[in-house]
């Protein structure tokens, strides 16, 4: 008898950012990268440009949100975007430093997911983050949260951060 180890598609939701060199060509080729590498590109949010944060003496961010159809499990979802990111000539420094790509998992479905020092969706913190959020917002309106239980239009439009996320 024969196991079927195929995975079910999910929608991966990520958050494309970076701020240097030319920052929306390094978008164009992550999507590019991630459409052959990870899954069938479903959706892509307009260019959102933001000044830094976390660590603000720097230039701002064009940040874009994705939804991608895989049927890649989430910790092979980040692997293969972090490989992405190598490609492309991300070197990792500091933690809210100048980077010329970052691609982050957002979301993965409606599952809930904390593997110790690796991934932990949904993201943690992107209910905090204007420049994640409104990208977000724009492809994913509808989804719910799976421990907030709102939809990410609702923590959008609740959201504290006061971080400017500019729709160009």
């Amino acid at each position: 008898m024969m196991l079927n180890t195929a995975l079910e598609y999910q929608t991966a939701y990520l958050l494309l950012g970076g701020n240097l060199g030319n920052r929306e060509d390094n978008l164009h080729k992550a999507i590019a990268l991630i459409a052959e590498n990870i899954g069938s590109v479903v959706s892509i949010s307009a260019l959102y440009e933001t000044a830094a944060w976390g660590k603000t003496d720097q230039p701002s961010f064009l940040n874009q949100a994705v939804a991608v159809e895989t049927n890649f499990p989430a910790i092979e979802v980040l692997n293969k975007a972090l490989e992405i990111e190598k490609v492309l000539g991300r070197v990792r420094k500091d933690k809210w430093g100048e980077r010329l790509i970052d691609i982050d998992l957002i979301l993965y479905g409606n599952e809930v997911i904390d593997i110790e020092n690796k991934l932990q969706v949904p993201h943690p913190h992107m209910q905090e983050r204007r420049f994640v959020m409104a990208p977000l917002a724009e492809i994913a309106p509808g989804i719910v949260h799976p421990i907030l239980g709102k939809t990410i239009l609702d923590i959008f439009e609740n959201i504290t951060d006061k971080l400017d996320a500019k729709k160009l």
